[in-house]
């Protein structure tokens, strides 16, 4: 059955195959023409059977001396196989026998490619566009160079000329939207396939990156309309329902994203990412059993994937279930233990068991992680103040504003904790930034110290401030 699932396109080829191989039993010398010989290297290749193909070669070679397409064939080979220097001198005597023949160019420039030899792969290039009657490969082949040398502007320039070619490949596309990606180009990108699309109306792989733009600059409604052509074009198109669940989440429509999500399994085998997908949506949507039974099936394919095992936690410390969800907090942790997320959760559950060293050296990880992440300045610090740590509250909350000079929400609390540390005048300049920085969050401070309402020389501060 193999057999002639390889060689359903000719009789011919499958007795060729055939007779080689009765000739190689027999210790014989046959002749078989050119194209013979072909279809018989073709057919070793196919079964991923390289050393075969060469001794086949050397075969066609003695019967056909002058016919350069076999010495392409065996340079070929001779580079999958890594044995460069005697490809490169299969190529010289393939150029010698043809000159004109583009493939010798395309697969010297490959090989200086793989050896990040950039220059002479582009000279080469370059030849075989002279030679060459379809193009279009060649030059994607140009932009892989480009792209390999860290030269996006470059890559662009020539995945555009190949994709001007040839409207349908598919490989252009994706690459272009790499290139732009890395240059962090989505509005023109946007452009770019937006003019394609007014060409090819029903290319799936351009209305998915246009999709996969959109969805980089937020825009998810945009990006779902995007993805919903894909995917009428391409019914079995896995990828776009996936990232069309993702762009749903990140518009809180969870119910929509899970039947999205399990749509995919339509079309390709369920895997780890799309049940924790579906996990954090259940999560989501608080129907922590579903949740939870989602986040297993994830860790049950794939018991490397953090995301997964940290959901796990989550859903039992919504049910207050903190001494459990430790555990699996701990298996993200040591599967990512650069994580904020993680470790935060992690210092909240300490806290919550009143484990307070274990929570605040959690929450040092958070912030050396994340020093952006006001909230967890915040709880860091309310936990030592609670502790009666005002001294090293307060210095947390200077550290705080430190990494984020703009954040309203660190000056007020530490205008509360200065009051309590009876630093009356420091506290008042604090207050002065916080309302300078944002005068309509000053309800914060008498949130955390309602006694401050009372205090005259706080109250005028603020009455300037507000109108």
């Amino acid at each position: 059955m193999e057999e002639e699932f390889y060689f359903d396109f000719s009789d011919d080829a499958q007795r060729s195959v055939e007779r080689y191989e009765e000739m190689i039993r027999n210790q014989d010398q046959y002749f078989f023409d050119a194209q013979a010989f072909e279809n018989i290297i073709d057919y070793y290749i196919e079964k991923s059977d390289p050393v075969k193909a060469l001794q086949v070669i050397e075969y066609a070679l003695n019967q056909h001396p002058y016919a350069a397409v076999f010495l392409i064939k065996q340079a070929q080979l001779l580079f999958v196989t890594d044995q460069i220097d005697k490809a490169f001198f299969s190529l010289q005597k393939a150029e010698m026998l043809e000159a004109s023949e583009s493939e010798i160019y395309v697969l010297r420039g490959n090989i200086y490619n793989s050896l990040e030899r950039f220059t002479e792969a582009l000279d080469n290039f370059q030849i075989a566009l002279t030679f060459a009657e379809t193009t279009d490969e060649i030059l994607l082949q140009i932009a892989y160079v480009y792209q390999n040398m860290l030269d996006y502007e470059s890559a662009i320039k020539y995945i555009k000329l190949s994709l001007e070619q040839n409207m349908e490949n598919k490989d252009g596309l994706y690459e272009l939207a790499f290139c732009y990606d890395i240059l962090d180009k989505q509005e023109e990108s946007i452009q770019f396939y937006m003019e394609y699309i007014d060409n090819d109306p029903y290319s799936y792989a351009a209305w998915y990156n246009l999709a996969n733009s959109y969805h980089k600059l937020d825009l998810f409604e945009k990006a779902i309309d995007a993805y919903d052509y894909a995917i009428l074009i391409k019914d079995n198109f896995a990828s776009a329902y996936y990232n069309k669940g993702n762009a749903l989440v990140q518009l809180d429509r969870y119910a929509e994203a899970i039947e999205v999500y399990k749509q995919t399994w339509e079309y390709e085998q369920p895997n780890a990412d799309t049940y924790c997908a579906i996990g954090e949506c259940y999560e989501k949507l608080e129907r922590m059993d579903e949740a939870r039974a989602y986040y297993k099936k994830s860790v049950k394919m794939d018991n490397k994937l953090a995301d997964a095992w940290f959901g796990i936690g989550v859903t039992l410390n919504f049910e207050e279930r903190y001494f459990e969800s430790l555990h699996f907090y701990k298996k993200a942790i040591e599967l990512d233990d650069e994580n904020p997320d993680f470790w935060f959760a992690m210092a909240d559950a300490y806290y919550k068991l009143g484990q307070i060293e274990q929570s605040v050296e959690a929450y040092y990880k958070v912030l050396e992680y994340n020093p952006l992440d006001i909230e967890a300045w915040l709880d860091f610090s309310t936990v030592l103040y609670e502790q009666g740590r005002l001294l090293e509250a307060s210095e947390t909350i200077s550290d705080g504003i430190k990494n984020n000079p703009d954040a309203a929400e660190l000056y007020y609390r530490q205008v509360a904790y200065l009051f309590a540390l009876g630093q009356h005048k420091e506290a008042l300049v604090y207050l002065e930034t916080a309302l300078v920085t944002d005068p309509d969050k000053h309800y914060i401070l008498f949130e955390y110290l309602p006694q401050l309402q009372d205090n005259n020389a706080i109250v005028e501060v603020i009455n300037r401030y507000i109108k």
